[in-house]
């Protein structure tokens, strides 16, 4: 009879992700990313955000984010990752507070997709950006606002008015291609998708090769921060865009 330790297989990688209840898209986006690495795992939780009113317009909601960390956490993931684009919204200095505090409960090292964003534009050299998404106008204007607070200029947007976070993740490919046509500008540093449950990033490397700027999915932030908070080397290839070629993590 075999030895029990050789029918065991090797630990993967855990990379834990919390996002939005409402959202469809974070999963299926990360799988894709991560199916190329056969040693990283992605594991989930969800926090509530349900049609078009935030009951936290301005903060997180502590509680729900702490206890989906601390459920995560009970799988011993190598690094915790918020992927939301509310941070922007808010002020990212709450981004870095969920970092401490996920560190102080949790000891993981934990990311989001914000300050992933930062960490991607300062390795770019990008100051002045694009934003776009399904969502309102004011929605865009109101990340801008946060943004720049971070020495991030907003010098372009496009939108699609869109009021409820599940019908995100019902827009298609070609609609997502028309608005980085439509901000892709002379000054446009780089132009990025500001929203977790409306995928980018599987047009990223076609969409940069025909308008040569950089385009930065938020949920493919947030797994480009991860894999670099778990101190995991291996990075999806060069079919996701420029952003996994990127140093600086």
């Amino acid at each position: 009879m075999p030895d029990a330790t050789t029918l065991m297989h090797p630990a993967p990688r855990l990379l834990a992700t919390i996002l939005p209840s409402a959202n469809t898209v974070v999963e299926r986006t990360t799988q894709a990313l991560l199916r190329d690495l056969p040693g990283v795992v992605p594991i989930f939780s969800r926090v509530a955000k349900r049609g078009a009113v935030d009951p936290f317009p301005d903060s997180y909601d502590w509680e729900a984010l702490l206890s989906a960390a601390d459920l995560l956490a009970d799988a011993k993931p190598d690094a915790l990752v918020w992927s939301a684009s509310k941070g922007a919204l808010i002020g990212l200095e709450h981004d870095r507070e969920l970092v401490r505090r996920v560190r102080a409960a949790t000891g993981l090292p934990c990311d989001t997709s914000g300050l992933a964003l930062l960490r991607a534009l300062a390795a770019l050299g990008a100051t002045r950006i694009a934003l776009i998404g399904p969502h309102t106008r004011d929605y865009n204007l109101r990340a801008a606002r946060g943004l720049a607070a971070e020495g991030i200029e907003m010098v372009a947007e496009a939108s699609l008015g869109i009021t409820d976070n599940l019908t995100y993740a019902t827009v298609g490919y070609d609609s997502v291609a028309a608005l980085v046509r439509q901000v892709a500008k002379p000054g446009v540093q780089a132009i990025v998708m500001w929203n977790t449950n409306c995928a980018a990033a599987p047009l990223a490397a076609a969409l940069e090769a025909e308008t040569g700027i950089p385009l930065l999915d938020a949920t493919a932030l947030g797994v480009w921060g991860g894999l670099a908070a778990a101190g995991i080397a291996e990075r999806p290839g060069a079919a996701w865009g420029r952003l996994f070629s990127l140093e600086g993590a």
